[in-house]
This record gives C-alpha cells, sequence and structure tokens, in this order.
C-alpha cells in the first residue's frame, strides 16, 4: 500500500490573513496616524512612519523625531460546512461550524526614528510587522485535513535616507531587512487511507503484518487521525523607493515603490502518529505504511511587490484632503511547491494562483483647535484569492471594506498622542478547495480533501502612538 499523507500547508510562509487589514497575508496598518485615515495619508508625510508610506517624506521633518505605536486586532470569525469530504468522497465528521478559531485579540507594534542631516538630507529606520497570521481550529473540525493551525510572524527592519533636491522634489530610498517564522499543523487522514486499503485489497497485508509484530489488527477499527506539523524562518532583502512631487506648498502628489523579497523558509516536518490507536505496534505500522518521516522541510516564497500613488492638499487652516491607490502584485504567489528533503516523500503542491489586486483609500484630516486634529478614511481593497476552488482554510480572504476614525492630540510642543479605531467588513467567503494529491497517489504529498464552507469576518482595529520631537 503506497500511501501519502497531507501534511504541512506552508502557503502561510508568504507571510495576514484574518488578522491583518490588508489582503494576502499583508499587515495593513503599520502606523497609527495612518490607520486613522484608512491609509490614505501617504503624501502627508505627518511624522516618521513616512518610512513605510513614503521615504521621500522625511524631508518635511524636522529635527529628530520618534514615533513608537501598537495597533490591536480584534477579530470575530465564524465557519460553517457545506459537506467537506475525504479523497474517498465520504464525509470528513467532526465539528460542523467554527467561532473561535481566530485569536481574541492580536497585537503589533511599530516603531520608527527620523533625523534630519542637513536641508538637503534627512535618515531614519523603521521597525514593522509586514506580514502575520494566526489561526487555530479544532483538532476535529469538518476542515482538519486542510489546516488545524496556522503561525506567522515577521519583523522588517527598514533603515531609510531622503533627498531634498529642490521646494518641489523629494527622493526617498530605503533597505528592507525581513525576518519571517512560520509553523503549521493539520490532521492526517488515517481512517481514509484504511478504508482506501481495505477497498483496493491491500487491507488483508496490513494485517498480516501488524500480527506478525504482534500487534492487535482490531485496532484498525478504531483509529482516528495523525496529526503533522511544520516550523520554519527565514532573513530575507528587498528596497524601497519614494517619491514626493509638491507644485504648492499645500499640495503634494507621491510615488512609492517596495520590492518583492525572496525566502527560502527552512525548517523540520513532524509525523505523530501516536495516538492514532491505542496500540503501538498499529501506530508504528501505520506510519511506516505512509511513507512519511520526520525531515527537514523547504519551501521557497517571494512576497508581492507594491506601488503606490497618493495626494494630498490643505483646503484651508481647517481641513485637508488625502487619497491613496496601491497595486500588488499578488499573482507572484501561484502554487506552492513544499519539499521533504532528503526523503522518498513527493512534494505536496498547494494551488493558489493569485490575482494581482488594488487597494483605494480616501482620507480627511480636521483641526479641531490647536491640540486636537480629527482623521477619518474610508478604503476598499480587493482579495487576491480568485474564486471559491482556491480559497484555502490557510487564507479564506474575501474583498473588505474599511472605516477608520482617528486624532492626533499634542500634550506638549514636542510630544502627542495618536489615536485610531478601524471596522472592516468582509465580504462572505466561500470555499470548495480540493487537494489533487491523496494517501494513495504515488510522487505527491496529500489528503486529497475537500474543504467546502463559508467564512464570515468582521474586524476592529485599535491603535495608539507616541510620538517626540528632540
Amino acid at each position: 500500500m503506497n500511501q501519502k499523507h497531507l501534511t504541512l500547508l506552508v502557503a502561510l510562509a508568504l507571510g495576514a490573513s484574518l488578522d491583518a487589514s490588508a489582503s494576502g497575508y499583508r499587515f495593513g496598518s503599520q502606523s497609527v496616524s495612518s490607520q486613522g485615515t484608512a491609509e490614505a495619508n501617504g503624501a502627508e508625510a505627518a511624522d516618521a512612519s513616512t518610512i513605510f508610506a513614503n521615504p521621500a517624506g522625511l524631508t518635511r521633518l524636522e529635527g529628530r523625531q520618534i514615533v513608537g505605536g501598537i495597533t490591536a486586532v480584534v477579530p470575530h470569525s465564524t465557519f460553517q460546512d457545506a459537506g467537506s469530504t475525504r479523497f474517498t468522497k465520504t464525509s470528513t465528521g467532526g465539528v460542523k461550524s467554527q467561532d473561535d478559531y481566530a485569536p481574541s485579540v492580536v497585537a503589533a507594534p511599530t516603531l520608527y526614528y527620523s533625523q534630519k542631516i542637513n536641508s538637503q538630507w534627512t535618515a531614519g529606520v523603521g521597525v514593522f510587522v509586514p506580514y502575520g497570521t494566526k489561526l487555530d481550529y479544532d483538532d476535529n473540525w469538518s476542515g482538519r485535513y486542510s489546516l488545524t493551525n496556522i503561525k506567522l510572524e515577521s519583523i522588517n527592519i527598514n533603515p531609510s535616507v531622503a533627498f531634498k533636491l529642490s521646494e518641489q522634489h523629494s527622493f526617498g530610498f530605503g533597505i528592507d531587512i525581513e525576518h519571517m517564522k512560520a509553523s503549521l499543523r493539520q490532521g492526517v487522514d488515517v481512517p481514509g487511507s484504511i478504508a482506501a486499503a481495505q477497498a483496493a485489497g491491500s487491507g488483508a497485508a496490513l494485517v498480516r503484518q501488524i500480527a506478525a509484530l504482534g500487534g492487535n489488527p482490531a485496532a484498525l477499527a478504531t483509529a482516528g487521525d495523525a496529526h503533522a506539523g511544520v516550523e520554519g524562518k527565514d532573513w530575507g532583502y528587498g528596497f524601497n523607493l519614494g517619491y514626493l512631487y509638491s507644485p504648492t506648498p499645500d499640495t503634494r502628489f507621491g510615488i512609492a515603490y517596495r520590492s518583492s523579497i525572496k525566502h527560502e523558509l527552512k525548517g523540520g516536518a513532524v509525523w505523530d502518529f501516536s495516538t492514532v490507536t491505542s496500540d503501538a505496534v498499529v501506530n508504528k505500522v501505520l506510519q511506516g505504511a505512509s511513507h512519511h518521516v520526520n525531515s527537514a522541510a523547504r519551501v521557497d516564497v517571494t512576497t508581492p511587490e507594491t506601488l503606490s500613488l497618493n495626494a494630498f492638499h490643505q483646503f484651508d487652516a481647517k481641513w485637508a484632503g488625502m487619497a491613496d491607490v496601491t497595486w500588488t502584485r499578488h499573482s507572484r504567489m501561484g502554487n506552492i511547491d513544499i519539499k521533504f528533503v532528503d526523503t522518498n516523500a513527493g512534494d505536496l503542491v498547494i494551488r493558489q494562483q493569485w490575482k494581482n489586486t488594488v487597494r483605494v483609500a480616501l482620507g480627511a484630516n480636521y483641526a479641531l483647535n490647536d491640540a486636537v486634529t480629527l482623521r477619518g478614511g474610508i478604503a476598499h481593497d480587493d482579495s487576491p484569492v480568485q474564486g471559491d476552488t482556491l480559497r484555502h482554510a490557510a487564507l479564506p480572504d474575501a474583498d473588505r471594506l474599511q472605516l477608520s476614525f482617528g486624532a492626533n492630540w499634542k500634550l506638549s510642543p514636542a510630544s502627542s498622542l495618536d489615536l485610531a479605531y478601524s471596522w472592516l467588513h468582509f465580504s462572505d467567503a466561500s470555499g470548495n478547495y480540493t487537494n489533487n494529491c491523496n494517501p494513495v497517489m504515488a510522487g505527491c504529498t496529500g489528503n486529497g480533501e475537500t474543504t467546502r464552507g463559508t467564512w464570515k469576518t468582521r474586524m476592529q482595529l485599535i491603535g495608539l502612538a507616541y510620538n517626540y520631537k528632540f
């Protein structure tokens, strides 16, 4: 019997799913002041966080500035099964609904520093979270053969420099140093594999092997799922560019580019058959039949580049308006090929075939008085998922609408607080994803499951940042 069980799904390696406000795995808020306008203020250069949005904006900052912030993500997500099946076309069974698989709160920090060198040059550095996700489904949910839990953590260190050519033209450049760490766990369909072996006539050989080793073949009737997990990490490097054009003191137009980053996530795959039955001999035989062993694992991924166009205009002493359009090249994410290093197991191929996306945001500032500026914004962001048959439990993404409010409160001439609140509404996300490999196929790894159902997500973001000038 040639059985190969689906083990790890490292589609997560690309980095936020239900824990992010931007499409794909990208974490949507790298600045509390920007969050208050739904990330529409790329040309405003309000503080040192312009390092992320458009590094050319550094030339508008005086002296030395530091911004430290944190954004809390509060999701509410549900899943309702609509007939998930094993590769044998029978029901996966298990829990049909999920309402607590997303964490109650996840927080992401940011830190930015800028320093004016002279009338033309300004330098700075930013530290922020570019990607992230955390999902924890029940071990016995109906889609367990695709995923039980996933966690992705990343951090980007972004030293930058900006040059002011004239009052109208500024340029910025930065280096991205990115660390990514990922882990994933999922069920292994042992019951389905046993049923397929018995139907194919190879079950008798399995029984004889168990009996010869002193095990109890009757335990096969009680077999449950095995579990597989993977961990991996990597450093990657990229760059970002920015240009800011100011035709008048009250009007600015910007363009910013952030490059793709190549990652080669390396780690290990672990297979746990120890709880499949109460008979250790049976468990050992079943793991041997699966042709999988604990091993090193690797997946090569490339994060998508982004191109942003933005504008800012100060209408009068009270009102300012702004807009941003960001294009993301998600199409870099085609199929993901996961390799089990130095083993005879075939690769696991995850079908994604993402499409490029566009995010549009509009925002405004209102100076309530000398101490308080109010902010607001609205944005629409496309999902990179092309359809139900390519929507996987690791990223049940959908188009979303974001409504944001914020405020800046000056505590003193040198310090201020930024506050922001965002509400995100996701379109209902239906999934009908089938893994194209199953345990009885040679040359590949897969459970062959079909996960059918609908994910519904709502999300809140709450941000707080402290700004200091010296």
